[in-house]
């Protein structure tokens, strides 16, 4: 989905993103990052569980969207989520929000 307000994709994530989903998320990050200058807010809702594998799909994303000139957030981490991002060091990396409205409203400034 996108936001068309700001041309922000949305990426919706559920479930669990490990070594058996990563290959999806690579997928549809890969379809995402075609764009110019990829702007993506990943939603952490309704993702209960994440391991390596799948933070390593967002770093390597980050990565190739950085030199673009782009930017990856994320929003709506529950407890889980935030303790691991903040464990591995990855909240000084990714920006966080609260809601997926917050990081569009972000990108707008």
């Amino acid at each position: 989905m996108t936001d068309t307000r700001s041309d922000v994709a949305v990426l919706r994530l559920s479930g669990e993103l490990d070594a058996h989903t990563a290959t999806q998320l690579h997928e549809l990050l890969a379809e995402l990052l075609e764009r110019p200058v990829p702007r993506i807010v990943v939603d952490l809702t309704d993702l209960k569980f994440c391991d390596s594998v799948g933070l390593s799909a967002f770093i390597t994303a980050k990565q190739v969207i950085t030199a673009r000139g782009g930017w990856l957030s994320f929003a709506g981490a529950n407890q889980f989520l935030s303790v691991l991002l903040e464990t591995v060091g990855l909240s000084r990396y990714f920006a966080i929000f609260p809601e997926v409205d917050d990081a569009i409203a972000a990108a707008q400034m």
